[in-house]
């Protein structure tokens, strides 16, 4: 009896045998079957045929070739792949490592990216003589705002009160912090609280910083008079708290309840968080201030902002008085140019330049410099454990400051002349000397307030930095062109003043910061694709020069349409829309 077979009857009654593992090869398969065929035809012939063994088919193979044959045919089962191929790439390695020298491997290098390198003084060496031989934009001064507003020109419209106050509600004492303008927004933003609660605003007091280290009261850098008189009729403001109310808390403002509000927020807050302490106190105190109310406000409050900034503040007269004597003396000096001349904001004092964490062409010493800098204004800021500094992406996003060479091949580009007067606003340039000699030799007419005013005339503002901005503010105002180089406040005021002057444009160029360190960081530029890449960016900066104030816009920028009016519509049509 025979056993049970699943294999299908080949017409044998035994089962057939499992092929051996050598046949599975299909090389071997191949021999296996051409030998079959032979034996069948030499079955049919009669004859008998030899039998070759692998090592002897088509002659006779050397030690190396049966070698071969050999690993192939292991290599060609699974398990051999798995165990051979590690050590095959093992012996490789090794072996290319001790026929190939290391000294000849190529070494791969970091390429910095586009614009993250100060690569500017290279530029300017290489532009300087094509720039010096350019003359075909000459008296660029004249004629650089062609730009106007589709809708016409505007025209300052401040609607004063001229009706009496009702009771007050209390008095209002804020604290404004930090520098010159942002000072100046504690005040607008206090004049417009004030007058929403219908309270009776303190002359703000200045908080001293220990960056500004300027102990200026109001007083000494606005004309207080003439402040308390402008808003006589919205708001009224007192330079004093009255004996009956400071006797209520032991003449000690310590003890008076001081609010700690949120930056940013909005008027409703104020009426309805503020205004009910106010009435319970009859004195309350707000510190710090600035920044403490939101840009978008009712038209009622945004007028209040509009008169405090462009009406009521003034300088103090000493300020005023020599501000525009150095704005006479620029005019003098620009004779050529029909006394127009470019007025520039320059942040590239050592504080500016370490705080951005940029690197420049110093050096070590610039780095040593930076980094004492850096430890004296923020003590352990910049070198908390995990904090990571990349000067090369701060570059690449536009963040660095400006030097003054690198804004001097900006107005080169833009058409400027040697011959254009400049007046520059700036505190202590870093560096100075070495930074300063490009930009005086593209702008020799460069002027300073020092080196325009006598040192008898600086003497009452020296040692007293918000006053020496006061004096670059107003000579900066009357400009026929200004030039902002980095954000702040100073440049913020700068440009909605000169809106609230000039018909609603600003006069103000604002360069693309990113695009410029792509140019600055291009060795290959030449002079005439960078003066149109300069001029590109100044025509820009006129179309922006006349622009709509939006709900997250700040009024200080913006002043239309909350401050002004169209020149050819009626002021009553200007208010409805705006309400």
């Amino acid at each position: 009896m025979h056993a049970y077979n699943r294999l299908p009857s080949s017409g044998h009654s035994s089962p057939s045998t499992p092929s051996s593992p050598r046949s599975r090869s299909p090389r071997l398969r191949t021999t296996t079957s051409n030998n079959s065929n032979s034996n069948s035809n030499s079955g049919s012939g009669g004859g008998r045929v030899k039998r070759f063994s692998p090592g002897q088919q088509a002659g006779a193979k050397t030690p190396a070739h049966r070698l071969t044959w050999l690993i192939l045919s292991v290599l060609l089962r699974r398990q051999g792949i798995f165990l051979f191929a590690p050590l095959l790439y093992i012996a490789g390695m090794l072996f290319y490592m001790g026929t190939v020298s290391f000294d000849v491997v190529p070494i791969i290098r970091h390429r910095p990216a586009p614009g993250s390198l100060y690569r500017s003084p290279q530029l300017y060496e290489k532009l300087r003589s094509q720039m010096d031989s350019d003359n075909s934009t000459a008296h660029a001064i004249s004629t650089i705002w062609k730009n106007s507003y589709k809708g016409g020109e505007w025209r300052p419209c401040i609607n004063k009160s001229s009706g009496g106050l009702p009771e007050s509600n209390g008095y209002l004492f804020i604290e404004a912090n930090g520098g010159l303008n942002q000072q100046r927004t504690s005040i607008c933003n206090a004049v417009a609280v004030a007058g929403f609660l219908n309270a009776t605003l303190v002359i703000p007091h200045f908080h001293f910083h220990s960056i500004w280290r300027d102990p200026s009261k109001f007083g000494n850098i606005y004309d207080e008079e003439f402040f308390v008189k402008t808003l006589a009729n919205d708001v009224q403001v007192v330079n004093k708290i009255p004996d009956y109310i400071m006797q209520r808390f032991d003449y000690n403002m310590s003890n008076v309840y001081n609010f700690k509000i949120k930056a940013w927020s909005s008027i409703s807050y104020y009426r309805d968080t503020v205004l009910p302490k106010l009435l319970e106190e009859k004195l309350i105190r707000i510190s710090p201030f600035a920044n403490r109310l939101s840009f978008d406000a009712p038209p009622a409050v945004q007028r209040l902002r509009c008169l405090a900034n462009y009406e009521a503040l003034r300088f103090s007269n000493p300020i005023l008085s020599l501000g525009e004597t150095l704005v006479s003396r620029m005019k003098e000096r620009s004779a050529n140019n029909s006394g127009k001349y470019i007025s520039v904001h320059l942040r590239f004092e050592e504080d500016m330049v370490a705080f951005s964490c940029c690197m420049y062409d110093g050096g070590e010493e610039e780095k040593r410099d930076m980094d004492a800098a850096r430890e004296r204004g923020w003590k352990g800021k910049f070198t908390k454990p995990g904090r990571l500094i990349r000067p090369g992406a701060i570059r690449i996003n536009g963040k660095c400051p400006l030097t003054p060479l690198e804004v001097g091949l900006m107005l080169r580009g833009m058409g400027f002349d040697k011959l254009t007067s400049i007046y520059l606003a700036s505190g202590k340039i870093y560096d100075s000397e070495r930074h300063m000699k490009p930009l005086l030799e593209m702008f020799p007419l460069l002027q300073t307030k020092e080196m325009l005013a006598s040192p008898e005339e600086l003497v009452p503002f020296q040692n007293y930095s918000s006053r020496m901005a006061a004096i670059d503010y107003t000579v900066c105002l009357h400009s026929e062109v200004f030039v902002t180089t980095q954000g702040g406040n100073f440049p913020h005021f700068l440009l909605g003043h000169r809106r609230y002057l000039y018909g609603g444009h600003s006069k103000t160029i604002r360069p693309d910061k990113r695009k410029l360190a792509l140019l600055y960081d291009n060795p290959n530029i030449g002079w005439r694709s960078f003066k149109r890449q300069m001029l590109s960016i100044r025509a820009h900066s006129d179309s922006k020069g006349i622009e709509i104030k939006r709900p997250s816009d700040s009024i200080y920028s913006f002043p239309c349409p909350d401050c002004m009016c169209r020149s050819n519509k009626s002021e009553d049509s200007r208010s409805s829309s705006v309400t």
